[in-house]
């Protein structure tokens, strides 16, 4: 069983940088693939950055490619995501997954395990 818990969102100016962290519990999320999703209000929950389980592979939405960063520590329990030149439409709830399989996958119906979010605010 794994358990996730995400924290370090926050309100920012368009432009501005923030980290957000997923700790997880259980040594079996060394063996996961981890991922971002993000729902905004009214919208569906979309993929935002997946990583395999040894972070050797990530991958992207089109629309956060080249400004976020997905990153993993297994020593330590826990995903990262680095998003620089943030953007109003990048406001959302921010949501870490895991899946029980070690390969990244974007669709959420393929994530097993998930932590209760973590709100992201981009002013203009």
């Amino acid at each position: 069983q794994v358990q996730l818990v995400e924290s370090g969102g926050g309100l920012v100016q368009a432009g501005d940088s923030l980290r957000i962290s997923c700790a997880a519990s259980g040594r079996a999320f060394t063996t996961y693939a981890a991922a971002w999703f993000r729902q905004a209000p009214g919208k569906e929950r979309e993929f935002v950055a997946g990583v395999n389980w040894n972070g050797a592979t990530t991958q992207y939405a089109n629309s956060v490619k080249g400004r976020f960063t997905i990153a993993r520590d297994n020593a330590e329990n826990t995903a990262y995501l680095q998003m620089n030149n943030l953007k109003p439409e990048d406001t959302a709830v921010y949501v870490c997954a895991a899946r029980s399989g070690p390969f990244i996958r974007q669709d959420a119906s393929d994530y097993n395990y998930w932590g209760q979010g973590t709100q992201v605010t981009v002013s203009s």
